[in-house]
């Protein structure tokens, strides 16, 4: 089964992509992840990507693209695959397609902008030793030390309200489409994120069918 999974910033996606992953046994492809590996593997399209990304420059389409291209011929892929993070936007989408992939389903994971602020602003980490809590749904006992070592908590910077709030933005303007261009070749199917991730687990096996 070749899947894409779309959500925005913090719905859990890459959650659930890799449960169902390990359920069909097919690989999860996360963009960011392919390119890094192709970098350190220096394919052509690696070193590509490497002149932007050392330039502080974001990596064009037809760079990224090419990456998936070679992720998507190597032969754990022949099963299926889920891609994580690709494609972001229409064109890419289209290239996609250019590229002759065929998508057996797209699951869109939807939660409300609210809880993804909440969930994401309430994370709290400890810098000592990685430990992650949360102000609401796992509290450190006294609220601001780590229950491990002790050291101060702090919130990642990434998780601050209006850098969530920002890249949501940014989701919902050129991503989101996407739902519409997969709505309108009869792939999309949606599920609404739950509190509890073993919920939203239950209803993403249930629309893809597993």
């Amino acid at each position: 089964m070749k899947i894409i999974f779309l959500g925005a910033p913090g719905a859990g996606k890459g959650t659930q992509a890799e449960i169902v992953a390990e359920r069909l046994s097919i690989p999860t492809i996360s963009t960011g992840a392919i390119i890094r590996e192709a970098v350190k593997a220096e394919t052509a399209m690696g070193t590509a990507a490497k002149q932007f990304m050392d330039a502080g420059a974001l990596v064009p389409d037809d760079v990224v693209i090419g990456i998936i291209n070679e992720r998507l011929s190597q032969k754990d892929c022949e099963g299926g695959f889920i891609l994580d993070g690709f494609p972001r936007t229409v064109p890419q989408a289209e290239a996609l397609d250019k590229m002759g992939v065929e998508i057996d389903v797209v699951l869109s994971l939807e939660v409300a902008d609210e809880a993804i602020v909440e969930r994401m602003s309430g994370r709290r980490v400890c810098d000592k030793c990685g430990a992650s809590f949360h102000v609401k749904y796992k509290p450190a006992k006294d609220g601001e030390h780590c229950d491990k070592c002790g050291a101060v908590l702090s919130m990642r910077r990434d998780d601050a309200p209006e850098v969530v709030q920002s890249r949501l933005a940014i989701y919902h303007s050129t991503t989101e489409p996407l739902k519409e261009y997969y709505g309108n070749k009869g792939i999309l199917k949606t599920v609404d994120g739950q509190e509890e991730v073993s919920d939203t687990t239950a209803l993403t096996l249930a629309a893809l069918g597993v």
